[in-house]
C-alpha cells in the first residue's frame, strides 16, 4: 500500500510539473506584481512597449547565479540598446536581493517571489520537500506582453550571449 501511495504521489508531481511548464511561445506572459531589491513593487504589464528578459534563478550569492547575474551586468548596455529590460527573479527576500545587487553592482531589478507563486506560473519552481527554489529558466517577452522565447536549459556561462543573439533575431522579425 505504501509503495502504491508513493507511486501515485510521484505521478501527481510529474503531472503538476508538466502542467506548470505548459507556458508556450506566443502566449500572453502571466502578469505579476513583485517587490524589487528596494522593496518597490513592479508589475510586469507596466513594461508593455518594451522587450523584457525575465530570468529565474535559484539563489543569491551562489556560484552559478552570481556568474549569470554578472554576465547580465556586463552586457546590460547591449541589452538596453535593444529597448529591453532585464528582471531577475528568485525566492530570496528583498533584503537578500539588495545585498546581492549592491555587492555585484547589478544595474537591473531583482524581484522577490518569496512564496514561489510566480515561478510556479512560469514552470520555474522546484519543490524540494520543505524548500522551494526557482529553476534556472528564462523568458523573452515581446512589447505586446507575449512570450517570444523560452529557455528551460540554461548555462550561466553562455546564456546572456544567447539572449542577446536571440533578441537580435526576434527584433529583426518585427521590423
Amino acid at each position: 500500500m505504501i509503495k502504491l501511495s508513493i507511486a501515485a504521489l510521484a505521478g501527481l508531481l510529474m503531472v503538476s510539473s508538466a502542467l506548470a511548464e505548459s507556458i508556450l511561445v506566443g502566449q500572453l506572459a502571466p502578469d505579476f506584481k513583485l517587490p524589487d531589491q528596494q522593496d518597490k513593487y513592479l508589475q510586469l504589464s507596466d513594461l508593455r512597449g518594451q522587450w523584457v528578459v525575465l530570468y529565474f534563478y535559484p539563489k543569491d550569492e551562489t556560484p552559478g547565479c552570481t556568474k549569470e547575474a554578472c554576465s547580465f551586468r556586463d552586457n546590460i548596455g547591449r541589452i538596453t540598446a535593444k529597448n529591453t529590460v532585464v528582471l531577475g527573479v528568485s525566492v530570496d527576500d528583498a533584503e537578500s536581493h539588495s545585498a546581492f545587487a549592491e555587492k555585484h553592482r547589478l544595474p537591473f531589478k531583482l524581484l522577490s517571489d518569496k512564496d514561489g507563486k510566480i515561478a510556479e506560473q512560469y514552470g520555474a519552481l522546484r519543490n524540494l520537500l520543505f524548500l522551494k527554489i526557482a529553476k534556472r529558466h528564462s523568458f523573452i517577452i515581446n512589447p505586446e506582453g507575449k512570450v517570444a522565447k523560452i529557455y528551460r536549459k540554461v548555462s550561466p556561462a553562455n546564456h546572456v550571449s544567447e539572449i542577446v543573439s536571440d533578441l537580435d533575431e526576434l527584433q529583426s522579425q518585427v521590423d
